[in-house]
């Protein structure tokens, strides 16, 4: 899958990307329903189509989700896009 600048994932719209890693790639986007800058990670096909990372990968995300400190990101979304 190809993103690039003007992407939409739900009420995210692609700006630029950030960076990548193991798991896929980051981008900024814009929540546009709440008009505010965010980062989207998208998984790597290889994960998405891997069940045993793909429950790692939503593990984390619970995780993190339960974490309240100022250096630490705040998640604010999970979902799915196009299965």
């Amino acid at each position: 899958m190809t993103i690039s600048a003007g992407s939409r994932f739900g009420p995210y719209e692609i700006v630029e990307p950030i960076g990548s890693g193991g798991m896929g790639e980051v981008f900024k986007a814009r929540d546009t329903r709440l008009d505010r800058d965010v980062a989207v990670k998208v998984l790597a096909e290889s994960v998405a189509l891997n069940e045993k990372l793909l429950q790692r990968f939503e593990r984390e995300a619970k995780v993190i989700s339960s974490l309240n400190h100022p250096n630490i990101c705040v998640l604010h979304d999970i979902g799915n896009q196009d299965g």
